[in-house]
């Protein structure tokens, strides 16, 4: 299965998968509207064994057969590491 990623240029670290090239109809038109324009960045294969950086391969791939896209959102500040208080007052 391939996919084709999409960065938004309104929303930082937001990009939008999609089963079929520039099928952006198959995001629903309020979410389109938040995200404002799309940028091509991306082909890629989605086949077993797959991973993604910051996605689970396995529930893109359902989205995709499911929805017709998939939507990645940023990180969200407790999942970054980087924040956490370590402990140290270094």
């Amino acid at each position: 299965m391939h996919a084709y990623v999409y960065k938004s240029q309104r929303k930082a670290d937001t990009y939008v998968y999609l089963a079929q090239r520039d099928a952006f109809d198959a995001v629903p038109e309020p979410v389109r509207e938040r995200l404002g324009a799309l940028t091509f960045v991306l082909e890629v294969a989605l086949v077993p064994g797959r991973t993604l950086a910051r996605e689970n391969p396995d529930v893109v791939r359902d989205h995709l057969r499911r929805l017709g896209f998939h939507l990645q959102m940023p990180p969200t500040l407790a999942a970054d590491p980087l924040t956490s208080d370590w402990g140290t007052d270094a």
